[in-house]
């Protein structure tokens, strides 16, 4: 990132926001209340556009130079976390079934030590679990799916990286530039999603188990 340069970023929604806020935020969201928004505005369309109504897209302007100050946690750099690290936040934030949590306690618990307290960061960037491939964390949790699946399933950048803004000091970076009204041809957008999420899932699900591919009970004996 050039730091330098002021950065364009993107919330998508049905109404106007020219004064973000963390506290309306959904807490069972990926990395809890708080701001989210990515750097492609095509992603944030179709985040807009989602309910089968047209949304619009706020618009922001962030300087690059008070940016860098932030305490940022950079999910997506691999040279200092795994997956398995936003995997746990995930879990720790996002409503699980009753059943599920009992069923894959022990796993879960063992999960923890790779939990990072997101409140302790102004900005965190990571993968979006769309809800259509929130069933793929938890088929890897559940010890059908493996590692090198469950990665490839998000490295792909089908969904996008999304920008969490935590605290007021970050969001007190965005300057409000205006707003870009949706296509009504985005209104089918998040479908398509959900259909290729789903041919995706049923293929990896039907496939023989590898014994070359780890996991997650591989993992936890190591």
């Amino acid at each position: 990132m050039n730091y330098n340069e002021a950065m364009i970023i993107y919330h998508g929604s049905k109404v106007l926001v020219e004064r973000p806020i963390t506290k309306g935020s959904n807490p069972e969201n990926d990395y809890g209340p708080s701001f989210y928004m990515t750097l492609e505005v095509e992603a944030a369309k179709s985040w807009a556009c989602r309910e089968n109504s047209i949304g619009i897209v706020n618009k922001y302007l962030v300087d690059n130079r008070a940016f860098k100050n932030l305490k940022i946690l950079d999910l997506t750099d691999k040279s200092q976390y795994s997956i398995l690290n936003w995997m746990a936040i995930l879990m720790h934030f996002r409503k699980l079934d009753v059943s599920f949590k009992k069923n894959n306690e022990i796993v879960l618990k063992w999960l923890e030590q790779y939990y990072i307290d997101v409140n302790e960061y102004d900005v965190v960037i990571g993968y979006r679990a769309d809800d259509s491939y929130f069933r793929f964390p938890i088929r890897f949790i559940s010890n059908d799916l493996a590692f090198e699946d469950l990665e490839s399933v998000y490295l792909s950048g089908n969904l996008g990286i999304q920008y969490a803004f935590m605290s007021k000091r970050a969001i007190g970076l965005l300057k409000f530039e205006g707003f870009i009204e949706c296509d009504p041809s985005f209104l089918g957008h998040h479908y398509s999603i959900v259909k290729m999420a789903t041919k995706e899932f049923d293929e990896l699900l039907n496939r023989p188990r590898d014994p070359n591919k780890t996991y997650i009970l591989d993992l936890m004996r190591k």
